[in-house]
């Protein structure tokens, strides 16, 4: 048993020294890498040190990226196992614009707004499982969620931040969330 729970610290261990280390910086400094971890290995000696990875391991906090725009939202959980997207998408397709917008103006803009009401709370019940939420993309979208997430009381104990950000492809989005959350654990 206890075996295993310096082994699963010691991997916890490599995770954060590899997160935090540029690629180019550790094939470069393998020595210096080297003995940060033999400093961390022989620290767990040290109960406290032994205590902060247990808790590591234990409670993960629960990291949401999210690269939006009005018509789909690219859900990233940040974790050490690489990111995988899960995409929402709205269901106010161009194509709905233009056959709702040939009945009648109105018509269209109250089908966008119900569409894009459904699609924020569609949104809305990803991240109530998260602790922590990054929002970001090219459109206002994001901040029409953040609005309407900060008004109702269910999200007051998430932290919800906004960034602006162009159209990105899947590795640049999960390189931003990476890049993001890594940078909020170093403080």
């Amino acid at each position: 048993m206890i075996f295993g729970i310096g082994l699963a610290v010691a991997q916890t261990a490599l995770r954060d020294v590899i997160g935090k280390t540029i690629l180019s910086d550790m094939l470069e400094g393998r020595d210096k890498i080297s003995n940060v971890l033999q400093k961390i290995i022989d620290g767990i000696r040290d109960s406290r040190i032994l205590e902060y990875y247990i808790k590591r391991i234990m409670t993960k906090t629960k990291n949401l990226g999210i690269w939006m725009d009005h018509s789909s939202a690219h859900l990233m959980e940040f974790t050490t196992d690489p990111i995988t997207t899960e995409i929402i998408s709205s269901k106010f397709t161009h194509q709905e614009k233009e056959h709702s917008l040939s009945k009648s103006e109105s018509l269209m803009h109250n089908k966008e707004q119900n569409q894009q009401s459904a699609y924020f709370k569609r949104l809305g019940e990803a991240i109530r499982n998260y602790e922590d939420v990054i929002i970001f993309g090219p459109t206002n979208a994001k901040s029409e969620l953040l609005n309407l997430l900060r008004a109702d009381h269910n999200f007051e104990n998430i932290k919800l931040e906004i960034e602006q950000a162009d159209k990105m492809t899947q590795n640049q989005q999960h390189a931003f969330v990476k890049d993001y959350f890594s940078r909020r654990e170093l403080r």
